[in-house]
């Protein structure tokens, strides 16, 4: 996943400064050689390839600079490292030329737009010295440019124009997309056969024609817009298309929604786990275990098409991982929900920005579900239509403005910030003016969805739904965590099968039970606190008697914890011989009287058996005051003479 998404890291801003009409195959391969674990490949990578191509003498117009920035204490960090990334509420890609902004890649902790302006800003100011350091280096060493030069085709674009312009102008007036859609085919299909012929004539061919009238219809939907102020389905600039948000529309899942805005539709379903549900990443720094994913699906049928479906492509792992990036601010801390979570959008139908339908539809469903989200989380797609001077900024963009436009621009967040932005021009010259007008329409466009939202769900469900899995978290001293797994899982295996619950430990003795069954979980508690947890002194238990001595009689009392009653402490009289007052097998009551060199002390006297209450004797002579100075010298000379006995014993038993 991680080289994916660097992949689509490095293509975004590359893409936009070939030469237009430039139809050669390009690739460019970036492969880590050497990681000082320390800054990420990332930007070394992207900046690499800029060098690379510049020194290629393809017709690229660049090169460009990248910097990723941080922000802590009001204060951003340029190239942090990945220790200073911890303790930052940004991790910021940008990368462009000198002049302007062409791609931005992040995640923050609920900032404003001020401040998310500030960082690119910051970063593109500071990467100037790396686009130096590449001309610099082409100045010696670049290839000598290869000869290209576009075609002119303003001679077949006026001709294809004469045709269809008046046609296609008027089916872009159809708002519904299906309808649109298939007179914009019928136009095409129509001048393919009056145009197109079987001669050599390049200009006449159907790849040239069919360019041509890709460029009409650029011209007449971005001209529309610039003039009119008016768009294809017949909205203004900032008005965001209609919403309804569902719940709860699976009744088996652990959490489900439905979002639709407009002709663009995400269901989106969370499903709860354990840890033994987490995924293991094998990464460039580590393996680690992920409990919080996301997984996007495009269906071909979304857009009324087919195709064959299998693997994840690349356009659906970033997708999925914007999402992700933008709700990742606003989940549990483990600690006090520590389920896995597993999200999966299924985008049901498309048209303009699935991927931020997923971040509302992915909020709803997880609230659903009961996951104490902080705060919604709603996403909005801004598009821009530039002509010399003339701009127009777009607020939740159709697929067709996203196409014909010069930039996508996603932003999700709170109502108190943002979570996630992701950039992408198409052109350069976008101005900061620009930016902060898209940001303020995005942040206006953010605060109706979330709104929107709120009708249907506006907090998390008090409780995890019922067909979730109820997950109990206690904590043992870490000394005791050998005693819980036993000898190769021995013990925590035993546990599992007895109580039926999924139970895992980790290395700070945190310990979490898992089952739909309350039972099982109770059942869980029980054998885990029979194990780690300490008698009381001076408590009486209720035990059995386990094994029979000469010197005394060894008790079950608490747990599978045993104990010895001395033979000096069956009875307030004199014992000549243990099974005359207990046998194997026998339930009896006892007091924990305490350790004596690591070995449990119980106590018998004066137990009343039935009751199991303590009480002193009648009898002066067995007073306990009396017992103990009578008792005193013979206690203690034959607590040594037993001790070790006991011990020869118990190596004799042991043995």
């Amino acid at each position: 996943e991680k080289e994916t998404l660097v992949s689509r890291l490095i293509d975004r801003p590359i893409r936009p400064l070939f030469a237009d009409g430039f139809k050669c195959e390009t690739q460019v391969i970036a492969t880590v050689i050497s990681y000082d674990t320390e800054n990420d490949a990332d930007i070394v990578a992207l900046i690499a390839c800029s060098a690379a191509l510049t020194l290629s003498g393809v017709p690229f117009m660049g090169p460009i600079g990248a910097a990723r920035v941080g922000f802590k204490d009001s204060e951003y960090i340029l190239n942090p490292t990945k220790e200073e990334m911890e303790a930052s509420d940004l991790d910021l890609v940008v990368a462009g030329t000198k002049d302007a902004v062409l791609m931005v890649e992040s995640e923050a902790k609920e900032l404003s737009e001020e401040q998310m302006l500030g960082a690119v800003t910051f970063g593109q100011e500071n990467f100037s010295q790396v686009i130096d350091a590449i001309i610099s280096l082409a100045e010696k060493a670049a290839k000598e440019p290869r000869e290209f030069q576009k075609k002119d085709t303003s001679d077949i674009e006026s001709k294809v124009s004469s045709v269809v312009k008046d046609d296609l102008s008027k089916a872009y007036k159809e708002a519904d997309k299906q309808k649109r859609t298939e007179k914009i085919a019928e136009i095409k299909k129509s001048l393919i056969s009056e145009l197109v012929s079987d001669d050599e004539d390049e200009d006449s061919n159907e790849s040239t024609i069919s360019s041509a009238f890709k460029t009409i219809e650029k011209n007449i939907v971005r001209n529309n817009i610039l003039d009119t102020g008016e768009r294809i389905d017949g909205r203004d600039l900032e008005t965001v298309r209609p919403i309804q948000s569902d719940v709860s529309v699976l009744p088996l899942t652990h959490g489900s929604a439905l979002f639709t805005r407009g002709e663009t539709q995400a269901l989106v379903v969370t499903t709860l786990g354990t840890g033994d549900d987490e995924k293991f990443v094998d990464g460039l720094d580590e393996t680690y275990k992920e409990r919080f994913m996301l997984h996007y699906n495009f269906p071909p049928y979304s857009v009324g098409e087919t195709g064959r479906t299998g693997f994840t492509g690349r356009r659906e792992i970033g997708h999925g991982k914007l999402a992700w990036r933008a709700l990742k601010a606003v989940m549990p801390e483990y600690d006090s929900f520590p389920y896995t979570i597993r999200l999966v959008s299924e985008i049901t139908e498309s048209n303009g920005s699935s991927s931020m339908a997923t971040v509302c539809g992915s909020s709803l469903s997880m609230m659903d579900a009961g996951i104490p989200l902080s705060k919604p989380v709603a996403g909005i797609a801004m598009g821009l239509i530039k002509e010399d001077d003339r701009v127009a900024v777009l607020s939740d963009i159709l697929g067709d403005e996203d196409h014909l436009g010069d930039m996508d621009f996603k932003v999700a967040g709170t109502n108190d910030g943002i979570t996630s932005l992701q950039m992408d021009i198409k052109i350069t010259g976008i101005t900061k003016d620009i930016m902060e007008t898209a940001l303020s329409q995005a942040k206006n466009g953010r605060i109706h969805i979330l709104e929107e939202m709120a009708k249907a769900l506006d907090k998390a469900r008090d409780t995890v739904n019922s067909n979730a899995p109820r997950i109990e978290t206690i904590n043992v001293p870490t000394d005791k965590i050998r005693e819980v797994i036993g000898a190769g899982g021995k013990v925590i295996r035993e546990i599992v099968e007895e109580s039926g619950a999924k139970v895992d430990i980790n290395d700070d003795g945190v310990v979490k039970i898992a089952s739909n069954d309350a039972e099982a979980i109770e059942k869980a508690l029980e054998m885990i606190n029979s194990i780690v947890a300490e008698p009381e002194v001076g408590t009486i238990y209720e035990g059995k008697v386990v094994k029979i001595m000469d010197f005394g009689a060894f008790v079950n009392f608490f747990g599978k914890k045993d104990g010895l009653v001395h033979i000096s402490q069956l009875s307030t009289e004199r014992v000549n011989k243990v099974t005359d007052i207990v046998s194997e097998g026998d339930i009896v009551k006892v007091k924990f009287v305490g350790f004596d060199r690591g070995k449990v002390k119980l106590s018998m006297k004066n137990i009343d058996q039935e009751t199991g209450e303590e009480s002193v004797s009648d009898n002066k002579k067995e007073d306990k005051k009396e017992n103990k100075k009578a008792n005193k010298k013979e206690d203690k000379k034959e607590d040594k003479k037993e001790d070790k006995k006991e011990d020869t014993d118990t190596e004799k038993e042991d043995s």
